[in-house]
């Protein structure tokens, strides 16, 4: 019998046990551990001794024990989390975060921002003067609105200062004279084919013959610096009339477009007027001249007769 016992302590003791990581076990599981195993051998050297009934009670107490281990260390006591276990939670003292000043500053300035625009919105919208009045002074916030002021439209007629400043004669004493007229995007020369001639009568004679056909534009006037064609009566003007050839495009039956040189009148807005066949022009405004007809420049007696000699 005491034979039988002292083999199954053998058994168990050659029994291999399950090993443990050292950074799974603590310090104080392998200390417990060593004890528990120096007071096993103290028991079965006891047991071996004779007293081996109550070596049997205490191998089942240490079955016991060995189920009722945890693997889990046991957790570390501290101060702190006994003083707070033990404490109610109704007697806990909770102390607000202290707020620096800085955070102050902003509470407070948002608080008189706050505080501004509720007088603010008491009255009217004040005008733009008045909120940068309110940003340096804020006591002086509250302005009586005013009335904007009307807004001036803007003015969309022509000045005539960029013709002038683009079209201009210089002359030899340092000063320039600004043209009235500029030739527009559809100036042409007339086709070599069509000679247009300007005839100049007084009464029954004529005092001129004047070819049109040499260059596209021909100013009339006074101006002897930037005519083209000098015109001494008193009434007309400086810069009277232009007589300009420009390319016209038309579309006949078919709706094909046919494109032709014609020549033009128009007058510059001048003192006296320019009449054509005996009847007066328009100012600023394009006149289709044809053969035959018959131009007068102010109140001279000088008649400008237009034909046309194909070649």
């Amino acid at each position: 019998m005491d034979s039988s016992r002292s083999s199954r302590w053998e058994k168990e003791e050659r029994r291999p046990r399950r090993s443990r990581s050292s950074s799974y076990d603590s310090e104080e599981e392998r200390q417990r551990r060593r004890r528990r195993r120096d007071r096993e051998v103290a028991d079965r050297e006891r047991g071996r001794g004779g007293a081996y009934a109550d070596g049997g009670k205490d191998r089942h107490d240490d079955r016991d024990r060995k189920r009722r281990r945890s693997r889990s260390p046991a957790p570390e006591s501290s101060p702190r989390r006994e003083d707070r276990d033990t404490k109610p939670r109704s007697t806990r003292d909770y102390s607000p975060p202290r707020r620096g000043s800085k955070e102050k500053d902003v509470r407070s300035s948002r608080e008189g921002s706050a505080s501004q625009m509720t007088r603010k919105a008491k009255g009217p919208l004040p005008s733009q003067a008045a909120s940068f009045q309110a940003n340096k002074d804020p006591s002086m916030a509250v302005v009586a609105a005013e009335e904007p002021p009307e807004k001036q439209k803007p003015s969309l007629a022509p000045t005539g200062l960029l013709a002038a400043a683009s079209n201009s004669v210089a002359q030899s004493d340092g000063t320039s004279i600004a043209l009235k007229y500029h030739e527009p995007a559809e100036a042409r020369k007339p086709p070599g084919k069509d000679e247009w001639k300007l005839f100049v009568f007084k009464g029954a004679d004529i005092l001129e013959t004047i070819e049109l056909s040499k260059r596209s534009c021909w100013l009339i006037g006074r101006e002897l610096a930037v005519v083209d064609m000098a015109a001494e009566h008193p009434s007309i003007s400086k810069q009277h009339a232009v007589i300009q050839f420009r390319y016209v495009e038309k579309k006949n039956e078919f709706g094909d477009k046919l494109g032709k040189v014609k020549p033009y009148i128009i007058d510059l807005e001048s003192a006296n007027g320019t009449l054509l066949n005996k009847e007066e022009l328009p100012p600023s405004r394009y006149l289709e001249l044809r053969d035959k007809d018959m131009i007068q420049f102010g109140h001279s007696t000088r008649e400008y007769v237009l034909m046309l000699s194909k070649g």
